[in-house]
């Protein structure tokens, strides 16, 4: 089945030159089903390249996806087109006061990582945003900063800093073959990584009810479920196109920003050469893993109240 997703939204041809089932709003009304109803909270600068990314993968299931895009009620995006914002964004506070309830919602990272959480101008909001979750969601995924933000509103687990950017693809050990999101996967994989600061295993370890299910010897936990508020928080990024990290590096070599070469990226580390991507079936595993969790456990109707 298809993800439905406006027709005129870039990622609706993108997604369809790439071979991914895509329906337009007006096609998926003539089906009587309902979609999976997932909403992206996009926070990081390049908009249009984040949903391709998050579309692609929650694309890929058999069951069919209705794909909501939202954004922080006071903050405008400085690199994305103000017309595509009003087109395809829907502020949170709007989604709040009208009741809504997600199948599932992805709050996405941003690179303000040198920030105090108290500091980030949306902060209070994003934690109101991060409760509504525990009413209106039935699954919340956070995803590098997201997924830190996540973890320390509701555990109190902090951030720490790097003392050099955390930048590469690096393997993961495969801590629980039993997860259901872990469902397919190998005992290890390689993840893109790209971050200043950590999360440490031994301050989860003291939190109640976080579970790793996959950590890496050198970058510290990835993967870390948290069943009691319905979550699941990933410090790296399985969603990243096959030259993000590239268009990274360039980005700060440009700038003169003091930058390594992405670890284990390029083949024998050579920025001249096309980079691999060693991680697109692990990601593809993962996303769906989590959206056939979502489909067996969620209600038909969003609005009943389950035990």
């Amino acid at each position: 089945m298809p993800i439905k997703i406006p027709s005129d939204l870039p990622a609706y041809d993108v997604l369809t030159r790439e071979g991914v089932m895509v329906m337009s709003e007006d096609q998926a009304a003539r089906q009587d089903i309902r979609p999976l109803r997932i909403g992206l909270l996009n926070l990081m600068p390049k908009k249009i390249q984040t949903e391709n990314q998050f579309a692609r993968l929650i694309g890929a299931t058999p069951l069919q996806i209705e794909f909501s895009l939202i954004r922080m009620s006071e903050h405008q995006s400085k690199n994305t087109a103000a017309a595509h914002m009003e087109s395809f964004y829907r502020p949170f506070s709007e989604i709040e006061a009208s009741g809504e309830k997600f199948d599932g919602l992805i709050i996405t990272g941003t690179p303000i990582e040198h920030l105090e959480f108290e500091d980030v101008t949306y902060w209070k909001e994003l934690c109101r945003l991060m409760d509504w979750t525990q009413t209106h969601v039935h699954s919340t995924f956070g995803v590098c900063w997201g997924g830190m933000a996540m973890i320390n509103h509701f555990h109190g687990v902090n951030k720490h800093m790097l003392g050099h950017k955390a930048f590469g693809c690096f393997r993961q050990r495969n801590m629980d073959p039993a997860s259901p999101y872990l469902r397919g996967f190998s005992d290890d994989c390689v993840i893109p990584v790209s971050r200043w600061t950590e999360m440490r295993q031994n301050e989860i370890d003291t939190a109640t009810g976080l579970k790793t299910l996959l950590y890496s010897d050198e970058t510290g936990p990835c993967l870390v479920e948290d069943a009691a508020h319905n979550a699941l928080y990933i410090f790296n990024h399985f969603e990243y196109d096959s030259e993000t990290l590239k268009q990274e590096y360039d980005r700060d070599v440009k700038d003169g920003t003091p930058i390594n070469i992405p670890c284990n990226y390029y083949p024998d580390d050579d920025p001249s050469v096309t980079p691999q991507n060693r991680w697109r079936s692990h990601a593809h595993l993962l996303y769906g893993n989590w959206i056939n969790e979502i489909y067996q456990s969620t209600p038909f109707d969003l609005h009943v109240t389950q035990d």
